[in-house]
């Protein structure tokens, strides 16, 4: 993502949506689902692809848009690679602007915040809107508008040096007290990739995991291993994520609350990030759920829930875990991204989409020799306790520190740092910070 913003923004122009860390790939916010705080206005990342090169089960190579083969065009986003791998996109484009006038509206109760939301993204004028919670007591709702114009009495504020704060640190601390909206002014590329340091939050399980002191001057001194692309590496590389929450929930607005308080009551976990979304078309791979507005045409919003954090560390009690949670988000009429952990069993699954339709892409298509979406995504709990167990490497991880230790290394000799260092789009004498 941070290389084609820093290609579009030579242009003064940016995708109407972009995926808020800077290591997604634009094949894979199509092929996936990438839902971020423009998405209320406009959809997911695949509504804002016009079309698509992609290379088939059989080989051939066919373009697929809402004018050709727009049933394929339509099926693969959300489809992660099972109808074909995607090649090349065309995407829309729209200016930019220097800055995003950002408010802060301070929440005091999680009822507050969903209704906050759900108010806000009625507005035609905003550009982006999501929220963070941070406690059932504290709760922020961010709205953005695009501008070139600025008070000449503005401070400018940043988050992408290592001097500067975590963004969701900064939010916290202006609204703990404070019961009025609070405004500033954030260069655009600034505010797109907002929460790459810290990775939203996750970086602080980090400090956690290793019991170190979490303050600015530790996290300015580990500056290098605290964007996302290192943290990812990291997580992974070290086997943490066996035994760490990370999903992505989206509901209906009228059963987000109750939600809510059941992961607050199940998992503890804070904060949580809180995003509208516009639903695509139906049948479709992305969550949803059928219902529409007074028009009778015209999908409701969903309300997206980030919950990431440590889960159990017992392998069982981690799986039954996320059952759990599968059971849940279905009782509320809710779907999860399939990024995540996923535990359905193939029945389940295919009780939440079409599979006539998705079965007829496939055969069409000449996808039937490849992995099905549920394949792709699908944990098997027997098969990953083998593994932990059968690998000396793996059962090694387990213990603290080992884990944390080897992520580190993996992540060191990836050098995926030198790729947050010499990025362009935060440089100080470019687009995005020029007045």
């Amino acid at each position: 993502m941070d290389r084609l913003v820093e290609s579009t923004l030579k242009h003064g122009l940016i995708p109407p949506v972009v995926m808020e860390f800077p290591g997604i790939t634009a094949g894979g916010g199509f092929a996936g689902t990438g839902g971020e705080s423009s998405s209320f206005k406009y959809g997911y990342f695949n509504e804002i692809v016009d079309s698509v090169e992609m290379v088939l089960g059989n080989g051939d190579i066919i373009t697929a848009s809402d004018k050709e083969n727009s049933d394929l065009f339509h099926g693969a986003s959300g489809a992660v690679g099972s109808l074909g791998i995607t090649t090349l996109l065309e995407i829309q484009l729209m200016q930019a602007k220097q800055y995003v006038k950002v408010t802060y509206y301070p929440t005091r109760s999680i009822p507050e915040a969903i209704a906050k939301i759900r108010a806000e993204i009625e507005n035609s004028e905003l550009d982006y809107v999501d929220g963070i919670l941070y406690s059932k007591e504290h709760g922020v709702v961010v709205t953005g508008c695009l501008t070139d114009d600025i008070p000449d009495s503005a401070q400018v504020q940043r988050f992408s040096d290592a001097d500067d704060p975590w963004y969701y640190l900064h939010v916290k601390e202006k609204t703990l007290g404070s019961l009025q909206p609070i405004a500033e002014y954030i260069p655009l590329s600034e505010y797109l990739f907002r929460y790459d340091r810290g990775g939203f939050w996750v970086g602080a399980s980090a400090f956690e995991y290793f019991k170190f002191p979490f303050n600015h001057f530790t996290r300015r001194f580990l500056d290098d291993f605290l964007h996302t692309r290192m943290l990812y590496r990291a997580l992974h590389a070290s086997e943490q994520s066996r035994n760490y929450i990370v999903q992505d929930l989206a509901l209906p607005f009228s059963t987000a609350e109750k939600f809510i308080d059941y992961t607050v009551d199940s998992f503890g976990i804070w904060p949580l990030w809180l995003c509208p979304l516009r639903q695509s078309r139906l049948p479709a791979l992305h969550p949803h759920f059928p219902e529409t507005e007074a028009d009778g045409q015209t999908l409701k919003p969903m309300l997206n829930v980030g919950l990431w954090g440590f889960g159990p560390a017992q392998h069982d009690k981690f799986v039954a875990k996320n059952l759990e949670l599968e059971r849940k988000l279905r009782e509320f009429r809710g779907m999860k991204w399939l990024y995540a952990h996923t535990y359905y069993e193939e029945d389940e699954f295919w009780d939440l989409f079409d599979r006539r339709w998705y079965d007829g892409l496939r055969r069409k298509y000449k996808a039937e020799s490849l992995p099905s979406v549920w394949h792709k995504v699908k944990v098997d709990p027997n098969a990953q306790k083998q593994a932990i167990d059968g690998s000396w490497g793996s059962w090694a991880l387990q213990f603290w520190p080992l884990g944390g230790l080897w992520g580190i290394r993996k992540a060191i000799e990836s050098g995926e740092y030198l790729t947050a260092r010499n990025s362009t789009w935060k440089r100080r004498d470019g687009f995005s910070s020029s007045r």
